[in-house]
């Protein structure tokens, strides 16, 4: 009696596996991709970054050309790009990475302190500018800030760029001086890509308050985007100091 072959089982996607176009699940692991010229760079951050439970290198690239059709392929979560690469710039990486990979977000990290780099971070579309010389814990704070949304500037950038990122986007209402104390305090929370409880428990107010300060936040400057709120916080002071807590009064 001959035995009847068994039929392979279907594979069945992991609950957590990426659907094509879409983005990563909540509670996975944030994917990288690093794009840097200097391989030693690229394994100290591979090293560094692949030892961090929420984090998952998924690829390298050593240039803005062999970095665009990378992205296109890996569909990563969040790119960490040096900002001085052969041939095309780290800056124009960014731009162009918008049509190739526009659910990635860009990730700037440099050596540099320049005004000029850190302003143009700001226009590029990319969501954060990290210098070469931040702790480990600091850069995957700025990871972590920029894949929820938010920006994220290394302190000493920052700084510059309060001085240089110019006029925020054109709206009538678009006036500071018009916020009271604690619309500028959710103000500069949000930049940093945390939701309304997060706030809440930051604040130390209810849940239902920070609602209602948000869309009067919005009402009044009719910026209704993260990364018009961003420009429009940055532009003005309106910042999170480093132990994280709103700077806002200050602006």
């Amino acid at each position: 009696m001959k035995s009847r072959a068994r039929k392979p089982r279907p594979v069945r996607r992991a609950a957590s596996a990426r659907k094509p176009g879409g983005s990563a699940p909540a509670g996975a692991a944030i994917r990288l991709l690093l794009v840097d010229d200097h391989p030693v760079v690229r394994e100290g951050l591979r090293s560094c970054l692949g030892a961090h439970p929420g984090l998952v290198v998924v690829g390298e690239a050593g240039s803005g050309e062999a970095a665009l059709p990378l992205a296109a392929r890996l569909r990563p979560d969040l790119v960490l790009m040096d900002i001085n690469l052969p041939g095309i710039n780290g800056l124009e990486t960014a731009v162009r990475l918008r049509a190739v990979a526009p659910a990635a977000k860009v990730l700037i990290l440099s050596v540099h302190e320049n005004r000029e780099y850190a302003a143009e971070v700001a226009r590029c579309g990319a969501r954060g500018y990290v210098l070469k010389d931040a702790s480990p814990a600091e850069l995957v704070q700025a990871i972590e800030a920029v894949h929820r949304g938010g920006a994220f500037f290394s302190p000493k950038v920052a700084a510059s760029l309060l001085r240089t990122v110019g006029a925020p986007p054109s709206r009538s209402g678009a006036d500071p001086a018009r916020l009271t104390g604690r619309e500028r305090d959710v103000l500069a929370l949000i930049v940093t890509g945390i939701g309304n409880k997060a706030i809440s428990k930051r604040l130390g107010v209810s849940l239902s308050t920070v609602k209602t300060l948000r869309g009067r936040l919005i009402r009044k400057l009719d910026l209704h985007s993260v990364a018009e709120l961003t420009q429009f916080a940055l532009a003005h002071g309106i910042t999170v100091a480093p132990d994280g807590n709103p700077a806002a009064r200050q602006g």
